[in-house]
């Protein structure tokens, strides 16, 4: 079973990193505001992409405490930039 964990969150990594990679390149052409947010929304999406990795380490995404709070942080900037790209549309 404990293979599967680790499988799966190789499969995870390489789908964030290639999300994170998608979007730098779909923003090349961009405004600035909206190249702007493509680059955090990458960088957020490669740390998640970190934090699988170093989970394979670990065995738990909640250890160590530092690997939480790299999530939460990850998942926070996602959400924010999705707000700010939601917004930048509307105008």
């Amino acid at each position: 079973m404990k293979n599967i964990h680790l499988v799966g969150n190789y499969i995870e990594a390489i789908l964030w990193a290639l999300i994170a990679i998608t979007v730098l390149i779909r923003s090349r052409k961009s405004p600035k505001q909206l190249k702007q947010i493509a680059v955090q929304t990458s960088i957020a999406f490669f740390s998640f992409a970190v934090s699988d990795l170093i989970e394979v380490q670990t065995g738990a995404w909640w250890r160590p405490w530092w690997l939480l709070l790299l999530k939460i942080i990850c998942v926070i900037a996602l959400c924010l930039n999705f707000i700010r790209y939601r917004t930048y549309l509307k105008k």
